[in-house]
């Protein structure tokens, strides 16, 4: 029984990490739940938000944006179900707090919490043997600064822990603590007449969870924690005082080594035996199939947003992910309610693969207040 506990557990932490396939090649992380996009905003937007709007999710996506922050304080609550067509317990949970110091600064602190579900442990007659509750989070705080009017940097540091050991099954697997780092820009425009409308150029980038390798059991080989790079840009017409659309595009890549290919070339692979820093680096020439490889690695998302009156927005987007990365493709939509300080955001997933989505046929929620001074921007 301890073994197909085991191995049911791994098979969780698979789909947690979305390769719900045998790819070619698919790059593996430790605490993959720190990629998940927790709001509901970017998530009907196709999972973008570095070069968005700042809003109260921004620690996710890019905390330079705070610099930008229209509020004075801004509290974020998200609600993500996870793998619903499964199960009913496993879901992605948290909150964010942000403080706009002044003109040109801001501080902000999140939580994210991601809960596995309960397992039903079994002896080997099949009897009732008690329950784990597994679960990774991570906390952060960051701050950003404004280098110029159009442009400010951020620096978040995090702490990680993963507990996916079953103790009462004697499991090999230890919790993981530990540190990372992340190092983001922000570039957003003065508002200027184009003719017929105006608009705002936006654009950021933001390389997180900059930190070293972890290990589940002592004797166990090191995992990489999911160091990720996104880019982005974006820009906002605004037609008139009530009506203004938004328009953005992203670029995303793993900063981890690719596997090396066996000789048969069936799995497993394995990883070279290098620092996380040099994997960085390593990570954009390593691919066994060469620049074609290598740029499969990339996945891109497409995002739009119509707002009315700063209280009503439509939203939609869509994913995409090579096939022999991970074969994520989807649409996503999703709308927003402002009341007065308060929204409300919503979002829905339609998947464009044959692979399952974890969030497939699923609603998003998140919900934010803003409050405080407010700040000109541009």
């Amino acid at each position: 029984m301890k073994k197909i506990i085991l191995v049911s557990l791994t098979v969780l932490f698979a789909l947690s990490n979305i390769n719900a396939q045998e790819t070619a090649n698919p790059i593996t992380t430790a605490a993959p739940f720190l990629l998940i996009a927790p709001d509901a905003r970017a998530g009907g937007m196709g999972d973008i938000g570095v070069a968005t709007s700042p809003d109260a999710n921004s620690q996710h996506w890019n905390a330079s944006k705070f610099a930008f922050m229209r509020s004075q304080f801004s509290v974020g609550i998200i609600y993500t179900p996870w793998l619903r067509e499964l199960t009913n317990d496993v879901f992605l949970g948290g909150f964010s707090f942000a403080n706009r110091i002044d003109e040109r600064s801001a501080w902000a602190a999140s939580l994210k919490y991601f809960n596995l579900g309960e397992i039903q442990l079994t002896d080997n007659s099949g009897f009732p043997n008690g329950t784990e509750k597994l679960n990774e989070f991570s906390v952060d705080a960051s701050y950003s600064l404004k280098l110029n009017e159009t442009y400010s940097m951020g620096v978040t540091l995090r702490y990680i822990r993963s507990d996916l050991g079953i103790e009462s099954a004697n499991s090999t697997i230890s919790p993981v603590n530990s540190f990372a780092v992340d190092i983001s820009g922000y570039f957003q425009s003065d508002e200027k007449n184009y003719g017929d409308f105006n608009g705002i150029w936006r654009a950021g980038y933001n390389i997180s969870n900059i930190g070293p390798k972890v290990s589940y059991s002592d004797d166990g080989q090191d995992n990489f924690i999911p160091t990720n790079m996104k880019v982005g840009g974006g820009f906002d017409f605004i037609l008139d005082n009530y009506n203004k659309i938004s328009l953005n595009l992203e670029l995303n890549k793993l900063l981890v080594p690719t596997p090396s290919v066996s000789d048969d070339g069936e799995p497993p692979y394995s990883q070279d035996d290098i620092s996380f820093f040099s994997g960085m680096f390593k990570s954009f020439n390593d691919a066994p199939g060469g620049f074609s490889e290598e740029m499969k690695e990339f996945t891109w998302a497409l995002g739009a947003e119509y707002m009315y009156d700063n209280s009503f927005a439509i939203r939609a987007g869509y994913f995409n992910e090579s096939d022999l990365k991970g074969a994520r493709k989807y649409f996503t939509i999703g709308s927003g309610f402002n009341f007065k300080s308060s929204k409300l955001d919503i979002s829905y997933l339609f998947n464009a693969s044959d692979i399952n989505n974890p969030l497939e046929n699923t609603l998003r929620f998140s919900l934010s207040f803003d409050f405080g001074d407010i700040f000109e921007v541009n």
